[in-house]
């Protein structure tokens, strides 16, 4: 997956067939922004290359759910940016028909946590296709849309998918997550220093200087979602901040 140079990747989370936000991923926390396809554009207009995209209804009930909207902004988006999805995909199945369809990467957590296997095998029949979501609360690698602890250490869990295929790691701050009052540098630096393969950080952004105090971590991106869709700072502004 491509590394170089650091940028800022929009989120475009979708709950009900809707974009929403949600605040340290609590259900009943929704701010929601409209039509799918809609933020897509909007992303793609001012210069995005790359979409994350998180099924959250798939993420709290372990299956996809939000399949056509989905689909709806994989047809949308020009073959020169990124697709990247989350959420309830929990086989190897979901993965290869998700890339079929024209994802580029596909997200793992809780199947990643509970069959770390999935993980290369997906690797397998799809080098450079799988990114693992690494999110944690206190300190702790948590699973089912948040509301599960693991018991896992970030660090040591990226180092082990890493042996195993992945080609990068999303880490998700829980703790700062949709609060919009600033990103914590000290675990993502954490991350980057336990594995060689690119480090996606999100959470907390609140300002162009979080986006850049992020970058000084050595990650190699970060997903903003509510700091842009509550008009914090444009993605325009923050990639030119970047140049």
């Amino acid at each position: 997956m491509a590394t170089d140079p650091f940028t800022v990747v929009p989120a475009v989370d979708l709950r009900d067939g809707e974009v929403v936000q949600l605040v340290q991923g609590e259900r009943g926390t929704d701010r929601r922004y409209g039509d799918p396809v809609d933020a897509a554009n909007r992303w793609l207009d001012q210069g995005a290359t790359t979409l994350h995209l998180v099924d959250l209804d798939g993420a709290f009930e372990g299956k996809r759910v939000n399949a056509s909207a989905v689909k709806a902004i994989v047809e949308t988006v020009p073959e020169d940016v990124d697709v990247q999805l989350g959420g309830g995909i929990r086989t190897v199945e979901d993965a290869i028909e998700l890339l079929d369809l024209g994802i580029d990467r596909v997200i793992l957590g809780t199947a990643a946590v509970e069959e770390p296997e999935i993980v290369a095998a997906i690797s397998e029949r799809r080098p450079e296709s799988v990114v693992v979501s690494l999110d944690a609360k206190d300190g702790e690698v948590v699973v089912e849309g948040w509301t599960e602890g693991t018991g896992l250490d970030p660090a040591t869990a990226a180092e082990r998918y890493a042996e195993l295929g992945a080609a990068g790691i999303l880490f998700t701050n829980v703790d700062v997550e949709g609060k919009l009052e600033g990103v914590q540098t000290e675990p993502v630096e954490r991350l980057v220093d336990a594995v060689s393969i690119p480090v996606i950080a999100s959470g907390g952004v609140a300002s162009i200087d979080d986006v850049l105090a992020l970058r000084e971590t050595g990650a190699a991106a970060v997903v903003v979602g509510s700091a842009l869709y509550e008009g914090a700072f444009t993605l325009d502004d923050a990639l030119a901040a970047l140049e």
